[in-house]
């Protein structure tokens, strides 16, 4: 061994187990392990880590090795040392008994996050009284309309700030049993793969709450409500929205981001009414506008949204629907456009200038952000008229998405940089994602 080598093996040798330990905590525990060859000195280090990460297994000779190193590695743990557990195999069938002493192990430890991503996981009841449980994430797998999965045990989790969960149907056998039993809880994100005859309300009454990210895919009617009792809720996302919202109390709202999905003409009032819920919000960020010209013959304005700095519309139908909404955004002073991909393109929609300029486009409107695939033959003058009425437009980011057009994007830079700017601060730029 040449003498820098030995001066690095020196180094390595010198440093203490903590620091050593907190390296190795850094990476996924397939690496960490990994280490135990480098000398003498990292043989043991793994054992030590505070983060217990096995990412995802695949095969079964891998989680045959998987069985083998949890075991050793919680037997040398000590309390609190571990504070993160990661576990992902939703393809294989591991053992129920040997996830469940885990799990048993892992609270007797006092362990503060766990991430469990298991086919046909079954939780230990020691799990649901866990007092140092922190942040919870759970995704099973396996189950399906004939085998919902149930908590049968009594939830009394103190600590628990953060919940992540996906389940399938009837939250209020899982789900809405943890949140229940979590007093502290600030952060909440579910995902509800709804059935058809699955009809319950889901009533969210959490007053510590400041975070919420809900995913709802129904097959069937769209008749159940989700109410919101959240007087501390300071986000709200939603992602294809399908249900009726009953925005109880959202006083402290400053953030909405929804995705919309298409709906029957007779359900309308469902994205009224949410859109009324958010009128206090600072930030809204709308996905698949069109979904509202595409199976709907009429649609009504959006509320005024008296306090808002900044929106986001993607995926919409037409420029009439941006229009909209910066008139009901007196106060908007950035939004951000992004424009239908290649397939979406909506040929049958033209620019119609409307006859008054929106309230923000006079003293506001500092920033447009366009994020875009290719030109309609629409953005020319619907750029044209936000240049040429926006007085206080600073900067104009202009994004390409598609890489394989160079010829129209060159075009299309000449004809905006020739563009009329009612503002003389406004600044045009071009960039690449």
């Amino acid at each position: 061994m040449s003498s820098t080598s030995e001066n690095v093996d020196d180094r390595l040798s010198m440093l203490p187990d903590e620091i050593l330990s907190h390296i190795l905590s850094l990476m996924p525990m397939k690496f960490a392990v990994q280490t135990s060859i480098l000398s003498k000195r990292w043989r043991y280090i793994w054992m030590f880590v505070t983060n217990l990460d096995f990412g995802e297994i695949r095969s079964m000779d891998s989680l045959h090795s998987l069985t083998i190193i949890v075991d050793r590695a919680l037997r040398f743990c000590t309390p609190s040392q571990v504070k993160l557990f990661r576990l992902h195999f939703p393809l294989i069938c591991a053992r129920v008994s040997s996830v469940s002493n885990w799990i048993d192990e892992l609270v007797r430890l006092k362990i503060s996050e766990l991430d469990l991503r298991v086919h046909q996981l079954q939780l230990p009841p020691s799990m649901f009284t866990c007092r140092t449980l922190t942040k919870l994430r759970l995704e099973p797998s396996g189950y399906d309309g004939q085998n919902v999965w149930e908590f049968k045990c009594p939830v009394n989790l103190p600590c628990l700030k953060t919940l992540d969960m996906f389940v399938f149907s009837y939250p209020s056998l899982n789900a809405f049993k943890l949140i229940s039993g979590s007093p502290m809880l600030e952060s909440l994100s579910l995902d509800v793969r709804v059935r058809a005859e699955d009809e319950e309300d889901y009533v969210f009454n959490i007053p510590t709450l400041k975070r919420l990210t809900f995913t709802s895919f129904k097959c069937g009617s769209w008749t159940h409500k989700v109410v919101l009792h959240l007087p501390n809720l300071e986000y709200l996302c939603v992602e294809e929205l399908c249900s009726l919202f009953v925005m109880e109390d959202v006083s402290s709202l400053v953030e909405a981001s929804v995705s919309l999905r298409c709906m029957p003409d007779d359900h309308n009032h469902i994205w009224d009414e949410f859109l009324k819920g958010l009128t206090g919000v600072k930030s809204l960020s709308v996905k698949n506008l069109s979904c509202l010209t595409e199976l709907n013959s009429f649609i009504s304005s959006p509320p005024i949204f008296p306090i808002m700095k900044h929106l986001v519309l993607g995926y919409f139908g037409h420029y009439g629907q941006v229009l909209q909404y910066l008139e009901s955004s007196p106060e908007l002073e950035q939004l951000c456009i992004e424009v239908y991909s290649l397939h979406q393109k909506p040929e049958e929609y033209s620019w119609v200038e409307p006859e008054l300029v929106p309230a923000c486009m006079l003293t506001n409107l500092t920033t447009i952000k366009f994020s875009i695939c290719e030109w309609w033959k629409c953005d020319i003058p619907f750029l044209k008229y936000m240049m040429g009425n926006a007085k206080a437009l600073k900067t104009i980011d202009i994004t390409w998405k598609n890489k394989s057009i160079e010829q129209e994007k060159l075009v299309c830079a000449e004809m905006v940089k020739l563009l009329p700017r009612t503002s003389r601060y406004c600044e045009i730029r071009f960039h690449e994602s």
